[in-house]
């Protein structure tokens, strides 16, 4: 069995996590965007889902959007601090999850599993622990995500340093989750995306919302290194300077890619075997061999 890269140092990331939870104003409005969408999206499908896990996701919010009439919810949180109330609740590694195969109708995860370091690994546990024809609908955070931040920082690093080391996640590619998750053995895969951009006074407003979210660097190579505060300062330069709108304010890009796939069920509809239509293909299109 090959062992996963080790990208993310785990336990800093719980740390940060734990503190920025603790914070009189921690940042949320992720957290609340993800909550609002996933009620929505729960709201078109008719189907009653009455065992419904909450994996890992780092805020309660969550747990609001999965509470309707007659559905139990469980909840697993990274840190003490994420659990909050309103549902039977315990701290567990989503890489190493407790429970028992097919104990869920439905699991939902919201901005955390960009943060484990074998999410092929933690999809086919999901696969495990649902029960057929029980959907997996996850929310993680995306490629596009703080771009103009990670090219400054790395412009910023090769003029001082002469070399730049990474200090953004490299977050998920919305073209690869499909794929992993039919790996993972999950049937009928549907992903999108959430792009969007919000306007700070500077990068160091920006920062200081990282910091509250508990989402600063906590890369396994070189996370505990601090920033040179002339790095950073040559960043913020960069970042003015390219990415500001005409008022001085500067643009940061957010994204939100959602996954979701389907235990497999002998109900759910199947792509036909090759050489098996009914219809031949030039009475759709025409035949455009009379057409003179």
């Amino acid at each position: 069995m090959t062992t996963p890269p080790l990208i993310f140092d785990r336990r800093l990331w719980r740390q940060r996590l734990t503190r920025a939870l603790g914070a009189q104003r921690p940042c949320d409005f992720l957290v609340a965007r993800a909550a609002d969408d996933l009620a929505f999206r729960l709201a078109t499908i008719s189907r009653a889902f009455p065992r419904a896990l909450d994996l890992g996701s780092p805020h309660p919010a969550i747990f609001g959007a999965l509470a309707a009439p007659g559905r139990f919810v469980a909840r697993t949180a990274p840190v003490v601090a994420a659990l909050g109330g309103g549902a039977p609740a315990l701290v567990a590694d989503e890489e190493a999850l407790p429970f028992a195969p097919q104990s869920f109708d439905l699991v939902v995860s919201a901005l955390n599993l960009q943060f484990v370091n074998d999410l092929p690994g933690v999809f086919a546990q999901v696969r495990r622990i649902l029960a057929p024809d029980g959907l997996f609908l996850a929310a993680l955070i995306g490629g596009q995500t703080l771009a103009e931040l990670r090219l400054c920082l790395v412009q910023a690093q090769e003029e001082i340093e002469g070399g730049a080391s990474p200090r953004v996640a490299p977050f998920v590619d919305l073209r690869d989750l499909g794929g992993l998750l039919q790996r993972a053995g999950l049937a009928l895969p549907v992903t999108d995306s959430d792009a969007f951009t919000v306007r700070y006074a500077n990068a160091f407003e920006l920062m200081r919302d990282l910091r509250a979210m508990g989402a600063t660097n906590v890369l396994a190579a070189g996370a505990r290194r601090p920033l040179r505060r002339d790095v950073a300062l040559l960043a913020a330069a960069l970042y003015a300077e390219n990415f500001s709108d005409p008022d001085g304010r500067i643009r940061a890009t957010f994204e939100i890619v959602w996954a979701s796939g389907w235990a497999p069920h002998e109900s759910q509809q199947k792509p036909l075997k090759p050489g098996t239509a009914q219809t031949p293909l030039s009475a759709v299109l025409g035949d455009k061999s009379r057409e003179s």
